[in-house]
């Protein structure tokens, strides 16, 4: 029986007391447990790395979605997986709801505030950031009233919404909506994101799935292009990887990526930035790969 250790800790399920019951026979633990569906009910909930506030955080759950819980501890936080990237890790158990409702529609603005009522007037200190899920409960005007579980309801702007079947044309478009937002390690919504979660954000609204982390995205993503001194057959959408990091093309010569350097999402000549991240950081280029359409 295989060890914990032989399986990437940030996608298994598994720890020294517990792991997930689908793992029985492959990962020796003292005990297994079912997981329990749940989703998430703030506007965003911390993924961590150990039950604390303080603790680094891993990675970010948008509204509405899915976290399996296999644990509870002591000090309110859930342990347990996420549905849509498989990432592991501890949530604050407050910001889960096993009750709530099925989202139908998602955010396509950037931000978009959550109002107490049908109206722009109203005060808020809520906002959801883009592909966040709702469940839409009723249309009230231009406002739709949605169900946030046990954090209450709320009214959403129908112009920031569509149905989750409703995909964006091109990624890149989604990914420059993200320029000038802070960078921040692990984050994952409008507020402040890092490089990979700028990638799989773009992806996901244009209905193509990636991993969180950059190395998966360099192992799992589209096809590999040649990487030579020119790049010169570079062209809109392609990723560019370095052992770290990882930027998106707006066209076959200039870089969008979240990155600590501009400490924000930022524009530049991938020449530029590559000589900076040769030089200061992650060293050379160690992959670019081409999309596939969803049509492929």
């Amino acid at each position: 029986m295989s060890d914990s250790r032989d399986f990437d800790p940030r996608l298994t399920p598994a720890r020294a007391d517990l792991a997930a019951a689908h793992l029985r026979g492959r990962i020796d633990a003292p005990r297994y447990a079912e997981g329990a569906l749940m989703r998430v009910v703030a506007t965003y909930a911390a993924l961590r790395r150990e039950p604390r506030s303080d603790s680094p955080l891993d990675t970010q759950l948008l509204a509405g979605e899915a976290f399996i819980v296999y644990a509870t501890d002591e000090n309110g936080f859930a342990w347990g997986q996420s549905v849509a990237d498989g990432y592991v890790g501890y949530v604050a158990r407050d910001d889960l709801d096993p009750q709530a409702r099925e989202p139908t529609h998602r955010v396509t603005a950037l931000r978009s505030p959550l109002y107490p009522g049908p109206s722009l007037k109203l005060p808020t200190e809520r906002f959801l950031s883009l592909n966040a899920r709702v469940q839409v409960i009723a249309v009230e005007g231009a406002y739709a009233r949605i169900d946030c579980g046990a954090h209450g309801g709320g009214y959403v702007h129908t112009a920031h919404i569509a149905p989750l079947d409703t995909l964006e044309p091109d990624p890149v478009l989604v990914a420059e909506r993200f320029l000038h937002v802070p960078y921040l390690w692990g984050g994952r919504t409008s507020l402040g994101l890092d490089c990979s979660a700028l990638v799989q954000l773009a992806l996901a609204a244009a209905g193509l799935y990636a991993p969180r982390d950059s190395d998966m995205q360099e192992e799992q993503l589209g096809e590999a292009l040649p990487v030579d001194d020119t790049l010169t057959h570079l062209a809109r959408g392609d990723l560019v990887f370095w052992k770290g990091h990882v930027g998106i093309m707006c066209d076959g010569q200039t870089l969008l990526h979240a990155n600590g350097h501009h400490m924000a999402t930022a524009r530049e000549p991938l020449a530029q930035a590559r000589a900076r991240i040769a030089e200061k950081s992650f060293g050379p280029i160690t992959g670019i790969r081409r999309l596939r359409s969803r049509a492929a």
